[in-house]
């Protein structure tokens, strides 16, 4: 499980810009970012460095941001691995609540997903890997 950081933003002009300046002055560096808007608000759903110490910062000037945990797992890039991967979470009792991929430094992907159920356990990263894939650590996608 790696930390995500959550921030409900006005869907205004230039907010999205002020801000990614708010954690870009802060030293925060993003590796992956995902919209989801209304007409008037968008969750932005950011994977950074220190996700805590990033969200005080949000919220200090002014933001409303949230950490989270979420499951990053790496996939061979074939035809049929995400296929594969949602059969195993159907298998083990997961529910998605989203989800969104990225490519690491080294040029693999990485699935992110929020899932409900049993998925913040030991057991279930054991049962993923047994499967055959790799649940990601921050040390993984940095």
């Amino acid at each position: 499980m790696i930390d995500q950081l959550t921030v409900f933003l006005e869907n205004k002009e230039g907010h999205l810009a002020s801000m990614c300046r708010c954690l870009g002055d802060a030293g925060v560096n993003m590796v992956a970012l995902t919209i989801a808007e209304s007409s008037e608000y968008g969750l932005v759903r950011i994977l950074c460095t220190e996700p805590e110490r990033a969200a005080k910062v949000l919220d200090d000037a002014g933001y409303r941001a949230t950490v989270s945990p979420v499951m990053a797992i790496g996939l061979p890039d074939r035809p049929g691995s995400l296929a594969d991967l949602l059969d195993t979470f159907d298998g083990l009792g997961f529910n998605v609540e989203y989800g969104y991929c990225f490519l690491t430094r080294d040029g693999r992907a990485a699935d992110v997903f929020k899932v409900g159920g049993a998925a913040a356990s030991a057991e279930v990263t054991f049962k993923l890997e047994e499967a055959g894939f790799k649940v990601l650590s921050w040390e993984d996608i940095a």
